[in-house]
């Protein structure tokens, strides 16, 4: 095994999940962490993998992709994951943890690791290889500047103004119908269309719904760069009518008449198993935004792969620059993890941290990488990141990343069940066949 130090820079939940899956496999690590040298405006507390949002690390059930990705994480014996359950308070079906007991064990852990070296510095260069950039979707601008220069122009991005994504065997096909406006193209949207009452209802629903809390620093940036859904309807009853839900060109085969309005869905991924909202970046509460958008004709029952966002944040064009081991193209020792490769959610940036580190400590040991498919959610999230598509965006685990079942399953729990022991006994045969 080799002995070289790893520098990893960054201690939040990928950094932290890094260093320890090094650390465990007799890797020596130096872990620069800026804080309390100095604080990101999102950071408070100088522990490690400090959780600046929600307390709820999601679901624990397999039938849910989140609980999935816990039990993939506890087959490779994820930190993070084990501080997680033994800071536990109660949330039903969802694993929700007292927020500085979780910083407190893994920042104790990792201190007292023998082969964990940690440093309080502001980092402003790429370090050395080998190395893992894990400095999250608000990296210092010093160190933003060097990726720049080291990537290339375009190759970061600044702001998350997402649409919501749905799953497509989520929607009420009875409902929606499948055209390119004047017929033009091949029929690569989906179109959901609405009465006239239908859509005031909508309308209504929208600009009276509630709305998620910018941070200071985030407000001025954000509107700067993309406007939200819900402002756009504000300036009146009929701009989304004339806008982004236009029905132009549009024929409803089941009328023979264009609809009112027409929400516009376009494919997100290669298998055809997610399609995003076109034009609806939003800043609506994710409970919002199931009530708000469950309204459209054909999403009663729409399964959210992942919520609309609207926030400042700094992330890899990954597609452009990574491989499906987390490796910068071109230097396979220099890797990046968590919310900056465009992985989002508290569990998935673990992920990242824990593909980049095992992938990384397998290289320096003469070793091959493994690969955990894209019949894992560790995989499928690698995948995702590493893969061309037109329009990148970040990702949270679901379903509808998963290379689909070669048969069907009858009834979706059953198919997620299924597709979960799948995803199980692949990770548990990777473990084995790599020897991790």
């Amino acid at each position: 095994m080799s002995t070289k130090t790893v520098t990893i820079v960054g201690a939040g939940l990928a950094g932290s999940e890094a260093a320890w899956q090094l650390a465990r496999r007799g890797i020596p690590v130096r872990l620069i962490e800026m804080k309390p040298v100095k604080y990101s405006p999102a950071h408070k507390s100088p522990g490690f993998a400090e959780l600046v949002c929600s307390n709820s690390l999601k679901a624990e059930h397999l039938s849910n992709a989140s609980g999935l990705l816990k039990a993939e994480l506890r087959a490779m014996d994820s930190l993070i994951l084990r501080c997680a359950e033994e800071s536990r308070v109660p949330a039903g079906g969802a694993l929700a943890v007292d927020r500085d007991q979780f910083s407190g064990r893994i920042t104790e852990t990792l201190r007292q690791h023998p082969l964990v070296t940690v440093e309080n510095a502001l980092v402003s260069e790429i370090p050395d290889a080998p190395c893992i950039i894990a400095t999250g979707p608000l990296t210092d601008p010093a160190l933003t500047d060097a990726i720049q220069r080291a990537t290339g122009q375009g190759a970061l991005n600044f702001f998350d103004a997402a649409a919501p994504i749905v799953t497509a065997d989520s929607l009420d096909m009875d409902k929606v119908f499948r055209a390119s406006r004047y017929g033009r193209g091949t029929d690569d949207y989906l179109n959901c269309p609405m009465t006239e009452d239908e859509y005031n209802a909508f309308y209504d629903a929208l600009v009276g719904a509630e709305l998620t809390e910018l941070h200071d620093f985030e407000k001025k940036l954000v509107f700067e760069g993309c406007l939200a859904v819900e402002i756009l309807a504000s300036r009146g009853r009929q701009t989304l009518a004339f806008g982004p839900l236009k029905p132009v060109g549009l024929v409803d085969p089941r009328t023979g008449k264009e609809p009112y309005a027409v929400v516009q869905l376009r494919q997100e991924n290669a298998q055809g198993t997610l399609y995003n909202l076109v034009g609806f970046q939003t800043r609506l509460k994710w409970g919002e935004q199931k009530r708000v958008f469950g309204m459209i004709p054909g999403l009663e029952r729409a399964e959210f792969a992942r919520y609309g966002v609207m926030h400042r944040n700094t992330y890899l064009n990954g597609p452009k620059l990574l491989g499906a081991n987390y490796a910068m193209k071109g230097d396979p020792l220099v890797r990046f993890a968590g919310q900056l490769t465009g992985v989002e959610g508290y569990m998935e940036s673990t992920a990242s941290g824990l593909v980049a580190a095992v992938g990384l400590a397998c290289a320096l040991g003469g070793r091959p990488e493994p690969d955990f498919t894209g019949q894992t959610i560790l995989g499928a999230l690698a995948r995702h990141v590493s893969t061309p598509t037109s329009n990148f965006q970040p990702m949270n685990a679901n379903f509808g990343i998963l290379e689909p079942l070669p048969y069907r399953v009858k009834g979706k729990k059953n198919r997620y069940e299924e597709l979960s022991r799948r995803a199980i006994d692949t990770t548990n045969e990777v473990i084995r066949n790599y020897e991790l």
